[in-house]
């Protein structure tokens, strides 16, 4: 269940909602989870790598682990989508 709370899962808004919200968790000194899929994989790197370079500097990459999930379309298909998870270490 910590595991959740500690996850941030990028989509659609603007980069620093998701900037701000993966530094308040870390501020806390836990370690934050990064979660995209698809084409916002981009987007949660550009996150981690502002945070990293600009915010809290120090803070270090603990794992980064990549997937293919498979979604099923409304009309039954089956589409292989890539997952990206990327854990941040607050800095010490």
């Amino acid at each position: 269940m910590a595991k959740d709370e500690n996850s941030v899962y990028i989509g659609k808004r603007p980069t620093m909602n998701y900037v701000m919200a993966a530094m308040m968790i870390l501020n806390k000194d836990e370690p934050v989870t990064v979660k995209a899929r698809g084409r916002a994989i981009s987007h949660a790197v550009d996150v981690c790598e502002i945070l990293k370079n600009r915010f809290l500097k120090g803070t270090t990459y603990e794992d980064i682990r990549i997937s293919t999930e498979k979604l099923e379309s409304d009309d039954g298909t089956t589409n292989n989508v890539s997952s990206i998870e990327i854990v941040l270490a607050p800095p010490e």
